[in-house]
Protein backbone atom coordinates (compact mmCIF):
# COMPACT_ATOMS: atom_id res chain seq x y z
CA UNK A 1 0.00 0.00 0.00
CA UNK A 2 1.16 3.54 -0.55
CA UNK A 3 2.13 6.01 1.92
CA UNK A 4 3.47 2.71 3.99
CA UNK A 5 5.27 5.40 6.77
CA UNK A 6 1.58 6.35 7.70
CA UNK A 7 0.91 2.86 9.01
CA UNK A 8 -0.71 3.14 12.52
CA UNK A 9 0.20 6.65 12.56
CA UNK A 10 -2.26 9.92 14.06
CA UNK A 11 -2.24 12.44 11.80
CA UNK A 12 -3.82 15.81 12.32
CA UNK A 13 -4.77 18.49 9.80
CA UNK A 14 -5.33 21.92 10.39
CA UNK A 15 -7.42 24.06 7.99
CA UNK A 16 -8.82 20.16 7.41
CA UNK A 17 -12.13 21.24 6.10
CA UNK A 18 -10.72 23.12 3.29
CA UNK A 19 -9.83 22.26 -0.38
CA UNK A 20 -6.34 20.56 0.37
CA UNK A 21 -7.41 19.22 4.02
CA UNK A 22 -10.29 17.37 2.46
CA UNK A 23 -8.93 15.69 -0.58
CA UNK A 24 -5.82 15.17 1.70
CA UNK A 25 -7.89 13.58 4.60
CA UNK A 26 -9.84 11.20 1.55
CA UNK A 27 -5.99 10.29 0.06
CA UNK A 28 -4.36 9.10 2.81
CA UNK A 29 -7.43 7.50 4.47
CA UNK A 30 -7.36 5.38 0.62
CA UNK A 31 -3.44 4.85 0.50
CA UNK A 32 -2.55 4.34 4.07
CA UNK A 33 -3.12 2.62 6.98
CA UNK A 34 -3.14 5.70 9.13
CA UNK A 35 -5.00 4.79 12.32
CA UNK A 36 -6.61 7.91 12.79
CA UNK A 37 -6.86 11.42 11.32
CA UNK A 38 -7.71 14.18 13.22
CA UNK A 39 -9.68 17.14 11.00
CA UNK A 40 -8.69 20.26 13.06
CA UNK A 41 -10.75 23.41 12.03
CA UNK A 42 -13.06 26.34 13.31
CA UNK A 43 -16.19 26.38 10.78
CA UNK A 44 -18.87 23.48 12.25
CA UNK A 45 -20.84 23.71 9.34
CA UNK A 46 -18.13 22.59 7.02
CA UNK A 47 -17.25 20.15 9.34
CA UNK A 48 -20.71 18.86 9.71
CA UNK A 49 -20.55 18.12 5.95
CA UNK A 50 -17.67 16.81 6.13
CA UNK A 51 -18.62 14.29 8.09
CA UNK A 52 -21.66 13.35 6.01
CA UNK A 53 -18.93 13.05 2.97
CA UNK A 54 -16.43 11.14 4.34
CA UNK A 55 -17.71 8.40 6.75
CA UNK A 56 -14.71 6.78 7.89
CA UNK A 57 -14.16 5.41 11.93
CA UNK A 58 -10.97 6.78 11.76
CA UNK A 59 -11.53 10.16 11.17
CA UNK A 60 -11.95 12.37 13.92
CA UNK A 61 -13.36 16.28 14.05
CA UNK A 62 -11.88 19.22 16.17
CA UNK A 63 -13.13 22.38 16.69
CA UNK A 64 -10.58 25.15 17.35
CA UNK A 65 -8.96 27.88 16.05
CA UNK A 66 -5.06 27.70 15.75
CA UNK A 67 -4.98 31.85 17.43
CA UNK A 68 -5.90 29.51 20.66
CA UNK A 69 -3.14 27.78 22.11
CA UNK A 70 -4.74 25.60 24.62
CA UNK A 71 -6.91 24.12 22.17
CA UNK A 72 -3.80 23.17 20.21
CA UNK A 73 -1.95 21.18 23.17
CA UNK A 74 -5.18 19.84 23.70
CA UNK A 75 -6.12 18.53 19.92
CA UNK A 76 -2.08 17.90 19.06
CA UNK A 77 -1.93 15.07 22.27
CA UNK A 78 -1.26 11.86 20.96
CA UNK A 79 -0.24 12.83 17.81
CA UNK A 80 2.37 11.87 14.71
CA UNK A 81 2.47 14.22 12.57
CA UNK A 82 0.86 17.56 11.77
CA UNK A 83 -0.30 19.18 8.94
CA UNK A 84 -0.50 22.60 8.17
CA UNK A 85 -2.99 24.01 6.48
CA UNK A 86 -4.71 26.67 7.83
CA UNK A 87 -3.99 30.35 7.12
CA UNK A 88 -6.24 33.50 5.66
CA UNK A 89 -4.81 33.67 2.18
CA UNK A 90 -7.12 36.10 0.66
CA UNK A 91 -4.97 39.14 -0.47
CA UNK A 92 -7.37 41.25 -0.74
CA UNK A 93 -8.60 40.67 2.88
CA UNK A 94 -5.18 40.35 3.90
CA UNK A 95 -4.50 43.59 2.58
CA UNK A 96 -7.88 45.24 4.67
CA UNK A 97 -7.44 43.16 7.69
CA UNK A 98 -3.81 42.88 8.48
CA UNK A 99 -3.71 42.46 12.00
CA UNK A 100 -5.88 39.26 11.56
CA UNK A 101 -3.47 38.24 8.84
CA UNK A 102 -1.00 38.41 11.75
CA UNK A 103 -2.97 37.02 14.35
CA UNK A 104 -3.62 33.42 11.94
CA UNK A 105 -0.47 33.38 9.68
CA UNK A 106 2.14 34.26 11.94
CA UNK A 107 0.90 33.98 15.81
CA UNK A 108 -1.01 30.46 14.85
CA UNK A 109 2.26 29.06 13.23
CA UNK A 110 4.06 30.05 16.69
CA UNK A 111 1.06 28.54 18.87
CA UNK A 112 1.55 25.07 16.17
CA UNK A 113 5.37 24.90 16.97
CA UNK A 114 4.92 25.12 20.80
CA UNK A 115 2.24 22.57 20.94
CA UNK A 116 4.27 20.49 18.67
CA UNK A 117 7.04 20.54 20.94
CA UNK A 118 5.19 20.00 24.36
CA UNK A 119 3.19 16.74 22.80
CA UNK A 120 6.46 15.21 21.04
CA UNK A 121 4.82 15.80 17.54
CA UNK A 122 7.12 14.06 15.73
CA UNK A 123 6.98 15.59 12.21
CA UNK A 124 5.23 18.92 10.98
CA UNK A 125 5.19 20.29 7.72
CA UNK A 126 3.50 23.28 6.96
CA UNK A 127 2.10 25.16 3.83
CA UNK A 128 3.50 28.22 2.49
CA UNK A 129 3.06 29.02 -0.90
CA UNK A 130 5.28 31.63 -4.18
CA UNK A 131 3.77 34.64 -2.87
CA UNK A 132 6.38 34.40 0.08
CA UNK A 133 9.17 34.50 -2.05
CA UNK A 134 10.36 38.22 -2.05
CA UNK A 135 6.53 39.12 -0.96
CA UNK A 136 4.92 42.13 -2.21
CA UNK A 137 1.73 41.78 0.08
CA UNK A 138 0.47 41.36 3.50
CA UNK A 139 -0.68 37.55 3.20
CA UNK A 140 3.33 36.75 1.60
CA UNK A 141 5.22 38.42 4.00
CA UNK A 142 2.74 36.83 6.90
CA UNK A 143 3.97 33.48 5.08
CA UNK A 144 7.72 33.98 4.92
CA UNK A 145 7.24 34.94 8.30
CA UNK A 146 5.42 31.89 9.68
CA UNK A 147 8.34 29.84 7.24
CA UNK A 148 11.11 31.43 9.11
CA UNK A 149 8.91 30.10 12.39
CA UNK A 150 8.73 26.70 11.52
CA UNK A 151 12.88 26.14 10.18
CA UNK A 152 13.69 27.96 13.36
CA UNK A 153 11.57 25.33 15.44
CA UNK A 154 13.79 22.69 14.81
CA UNK A 155 16.10 24.70 17.28
CA UNK A 156 13.46 25.36 19.69
CA UNK A 157 12.62 21.55 19.78
CA UNK A 158 16.36 21.07 21.26
CA UNK A 159 16.83 17.15 21.50
CA UNK A 160 13.57 16.14 21.25
CA UNK A 161 12.72 14.31 18.40
CA UNK A 162 10.08 16.75 16.80
CA UNK A 163 10.79 18.40 13.69
CA UNK A 164 9.63 20.97 11.06
CA UNK A 165 9.34 21.73 7.26
CA UNK A 166 7.59 24.00 4.53
CA UNK A 167 6.24 23.07 1.23
CA UNK A 168 6.19 26.09 -0.96
CA UNK A 169 4.29 25.76 -4.63
CA UNK A 170 2.35 27.63 -6.91
CA UNK A 171 -1.60 28.32 -7.72
CA UNK A 172 -4.03 25.58 -6.90
CA UNK A 173 -6.28 24.76 -9.50
CA UNK A 174 -10.21 24.82 -8.78
CA UNK A 175 -9.30 25.76 -4.84
CA UNK A 176 -10.86 28.27 -2.95
CA UNK A 177 -9.37 32.07 -4.03
CA UNK A 178 -8.34 30.34 -7.14
CA UNK A 179 -9.19 32.67 -10.82
CA UNK A 180 -10.78 29.35 -12.45
CA UNK A 181 -13.95 29.76 -10.66
CA UNK A 182 -13.84 33.46 -11.00
CA UNK A 183 -13.05 32.98 -14.98
CA UNK A 184 -15.95 30.47 -14.84
CA UNK A 185 -18.53 32.81 -13.38
CA UNK A 186 -17.58 35.80 -15.62
CA UNK A 187 -17.75 33.52 -18.51
CA UNK A 188 -21.56 34.13 -18.94
CA UNK A 189 -21.41 37.66 -18.81
CA UNK A 190 -19.05 36.86 -21.80
CA UNK A 191 -16.16 39.31 -20.58
CA UNK A 192 -13.23 38.27 -18.76
CA UNK A 193 -11.55 40.76 -16.42
CA UNK A 194 -7.55 40.73 -17.08
CA UNK A 195 -5.41 42.29 -14.70
CA UNK A 196 -2.21 41.89 -16.91
CA UNK A 197 -2.24 40.30 -20.23
CA UNK A 198 1.60 39.03 -19.29
CA UNK A 199 0.82 38.26 -16.30
CA UNK A 200 1.81 34.61 -16.01
CA UNK A 201 1.77 32.06 -13.10
CA UNK A 202 2.43 28.48 -11.44
CA UNK A 203 -0.30 26.21 -11.74
CA UNK A 204 -0.42 22.69 -9.58
CA UNK A 205 -3.38 20.36 -9.32
CA UNK A 206 -4.67 19.37 -6.14
CA UNK A 207 -3.90 15.96 -6.14
CA UNK A 208 -0.68 16.87 -7.10
CA UNK A 209 -0.15 19.23 -4.42
CA UNK A 210 -1.29 16.42 -1.78
CA UNK A 211 0.89 13.80 -3.33
CA UNK A 212 3.69 16.42 -3.25
CA UNK A 213 3.24 17.19 0.80
CA UNK A 214 2.58 13.59 1.22
CA UNK A 215 6.50 12.89 -0.29
CA UNK A 216 7.59 16.00 1.52
CA UNK A 217 6.38 14.50 4.95
CA UNK A 218 8.25 11.28 4.20
CA UNK A 219 11.42 12.67 3.41
CA UNK A 220 11.56 15.60 5.55
CA UNK A 221 14.96 15.58 8.44
CA UNK A 222 13.78 19.01 9.88
CA UNK A 223 14.61 22.40 8.17
CA UNK A 224 13.57 22.16 4.73
CA UNK A 225 11.94 23.81 2.24
CA UNK A 226 10.33 21.78 -0.27
CA UNK A 227 9.76 23.29 -3.72
CA UNK A 228 7.80 20.90 -6.55
CA UNK A 229 8.59 21.49 -10.04
CA UNK A 230 4.87 22.64 -11.77
CA UNK A 231 4.41 24.61 -15.18
CA UNK A 232 3.69 27.77 -15.79
CA UNK A 233 0.93 29.49 -17.61
CA UNK A 234 0.31 33.16 -19.32
CA UNK A 235 -2.97 34.13 -18.11
CA UNK A 236 -4.53 34.59 -22.09
CA UNK A 237 -3.96 31.18 -21.84
CA UNK A 238 -5.85 30.41 -19.24
CA UNK A 239 -9.02 32.48 -20.14
CA UNK A 240 -8.87 30.81 -23.58
CA UNK A 241 -8.75 27.09 -21.62
CA UNK A 242 -11.93 28.49 -20.14
CA UNK A 243 -14.15 30.94 -22.06
CA UNK A 244 -12.36 30.37 -25.29
CA UNK A 245 -15.43 32.58 -27.22
CA UNK A 246 -15.16 35.33 -24.32
CA UNK A 247 -13.88 38.89 -24.74
CA UNK A 248 -11.16 40.69 -22.36
CA UNK A 249 -10.78 43.84 -20.49
CA UNK A 250 -7.81 44.42 -18.81
CA UNK A 251 -8.56 46.45 -15.71
CA UNK A 252 -4.75 46.68 -14.24
CA UNK A 253 -2.25 44.79 -11.76
CA UNK A 254 -3.89 45.05 -8.11
CA UNK A 255 -2.34 46.78 -5.11
CA UNK A 256 -0.32 43.48 -3.66
CA UNK A 257 0.00 41.59 -6.96
CA UNK A 258 2.98 40.52 -8.94
CA UNK A 259 3.37 40.26 -12.71
CA UNK A 260 5.37 36.77 -12.40
CA UNK A 261 5.64 34.65 -9.68
CA UNK A 262 9.02 33.25 -7.95
CA UNK A 263 9.09 30.00 -5.75
CA UNK A 264 12.86 29.96 -5.61
CA UNK A 265 14.42 33.72 -5.39
CA UNK A 266 18.12 33.80 -6.39
CA UNK A 267 19.25 34.83 -3.32
CA UNK A 268 17.72 31.64 -1.95
CA UNK A 269 20.31 29.37 -4.68
CA UNK A 270 23.36 29.08 -2.20
CA UNK A 271 21.78 26.40 -0.65
CA UNK A 272 19.29 25.04 -3.08
CA UNK A 273 19.07 21.33 -4.14
CA UNK A 274 17.79 20.12 -7.55
CA UNK A 275 16.22 17.34 -7.86
CA UNK A 276 14.27 15.25 -10.95
CA UNK A 277 10.85 16.15 -10.19
CA UNK A 278 11.89 19.11 -7.05
CA UNK A 279 14.02 21.77 -5.65
CA UNK A 280 14.94 21.76 -1.34
CA UNK A 281 15.82 24.13 0.13
CA UNK A 282 18.64 22.96 3.06
CA UNK A 283 18.49 25.16 6.13
CA UNK A 284 20.89 27.67 6.43
CA UNK A 285 21.61 27.55 9.71
CA UNK A 286 24.77 26.14 11.32
CA UNK A 287 22.80 24.99 14.55
CA UNK A 288 21.03 22.43 12.08
CA UNK A 289 22.94 19.39 12.03
CA UNK A 290 20.70 18.00 9.45
CA UNK A 291 22.37 15.34 6.88
CA UNK A 292 22.42 16.95 3.45
CA UNK A 293 19.88 14.65 1.24
CA UNK A 294 21.29 12.40 -1.54
CA UNK A 295 21.35 12.58 -5.27
CA UNK A 296 20.82 16.04 -5.76
CA UNK A 297 22.58 18.47 -7.39
CA UNK A 298 23.70 22.47 -5.93
CA UNK A 299 22.02 24.64 -8.40
CA UNK A 300 24.11 27.64 -9.84
CA UNK A 301 24.07 30.48 -7.96
CA UNK A 302 21.59 33.53 -8.29
CA UNK A 303 19.69 30.70 -10.17
CA UNK A 304 15.75 31.69 -10.64
CA UNK A 305 12.68 29.40 -10.74
CA UNK A 306 10.10 31.79 -11.92
CA UNK A 307 7.29 31.69 -13.69
CA UNK A 308 7.63 33.70 -16.76
CA UNK A 309 11.57 31.59 -17.41
CA UNK A 310 10.15 28.59 -16.78
CA UNK A 311 10.88 25.68 -19.02
CA UNK A 312 7.93 23.79 -18.97
CA UNK A 313 4.46 25.70 -19.63
CA UNK A 314 0.77 24.41 -20.28
CA UNK A 315 -1.10 25.20 -23.54
CA UNK A 316 -4.85 26.20 -23.28
CA UNK A 317 -5.58 22.39 -24.50
CA UNK A 318 -3.52 21.04 -21.43
CA UNK A 319 -5.22 23.32 -19.08
CA UNK A 320 -8.55 22.25 -20.06
CA UNK A 321 -7.92 18.48 -19.59
CA UNK A 322 -6.82 19.44 -15.97
CA UNK A 323 -9.54 21.35 -15.05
Amino acid sequence: MKNGFLKNKVVLVTGGTGSFGKLFVRTILAQSDVKKVIVFSRDELKQFEMQKEIQDPRVRFFIGDIRDSERLHRAFHGVDYVVHAAALKQVPACEYNPIEAVKTNVLGAQNIINAAIDNGIRKVIALSTDKAANPVNLYGATKLCSDKLFIAGNAYSGDTDTHFAIVRYGNVMGSRGSVIPVFKEQAKTGVLTITDPRMTRFWITLEHGVAFVLQSLELMKGGELFIPKIPSMNIMDLAKAIAPGCKTKTTGIRHGEKLHEVLLPPDESFYALEFKNMFILEPDAKWLKKPRHKGGKPVKEFYEYSSHTNTEWLTPTQMKKMI
